[in-house]
């Protein structure tokens, strides 16, 4: 676990686990305790105590895309907070719907997945007591793939990681599309952004934009640092 504070208000934390090791996240407003459930996987237990431990109340389940690595705690979350909303982008909803056969795939039990409850619009934002993350769209990895921004953090998804980027060879996805997101969504937030991704630690926008060989072109990508 790993914890993380903006230059205000959102404090962010991050919970690992499963054969994916996927990072599950808390994000809260430390004015008012108000939470979201970002990407609930195969943590999502650690990060709901969590959240009971610190007296933070989950508003919302906010999903970045649906891959299964990323909704796979969701039963779980719906049993322990029923009635809180689950948020994804449209576009993502057959991923979503998917669920099982991607579980099938990799050999993994899922339980039935819940109905989406609303969906993430861009250019809106998600709001939780006191803050609010912008959503940002960044398909390629998936196809409704989507960035939550402000306060000095974003929730990327597995659009960027450190050193990395998400694959593209899964269904909708798109190595070319994936770039555009990073140098369009990724690269105009500022340097000291913490950039915290689905998978590995913790990174800043300035680090890749001057390390990740994808960024600056050792692996192809177009060299746009």
């Amino acid at each position: 676990m790993a914890d993380a504070r903006g230059s205000g208000e959102i404090v962010v934390r991050s919970f690992t686990g499963g054969m994916f090791a996927e990072n599950t996240y808390l994000a809260a407003c430390a004015r008012t305790g108000a939470g979201i459930l970002v990407d609930p996987g195969a943590a999502t237990a650690d990060a709901l105590r969590a959240a009971e431990a610190s007296g933070v109340t989950i508003e919302k389940i906010v999903l970045t895309h649906a891959h299964l690595d990323h909704v796979e705690g969701i039963p779980l979350a719906r049993r322990e907070l029923p009635g809180i909303p689950i948020l994804l982008h449209p576009a993502d909803l057959p991923l979503y719907g998917a669920a099982p056969m991607q579980a099938q795939m990799f050999g993994v039990r899922l339980e039935p997945l819940p109905p989406v409850d609303g969906e993430l619009v861009v250019g809106e934002t998600v709001r939780f007591g006191e803050c609010a993350l912008a959503i940002r769209f960044a398909p390629g990895h998936a196809p409704g793939h989507v960035m939550l921004v402000g306060d000095g953090v974003a929730l990327v998804g597995d659009v960027i990681f450190a050193g990395s980027i998400g694959r593209t060879d899964l269904p909708g996805g798109d190595f070319a599309t994936l770039m555009r997101s990073i140098r369009e969504q990724v690269l105009t937030l500022p340097d000291e952004t913490t950039l915290h991704s689905g998978h590995g630690p913790d990174t800043t926008v300035g680090h890749e934009r001057t390390t990740n060989p994808f960024v600056t072109g050792v692996y192809g990508g177009g060299g746009f640092a």
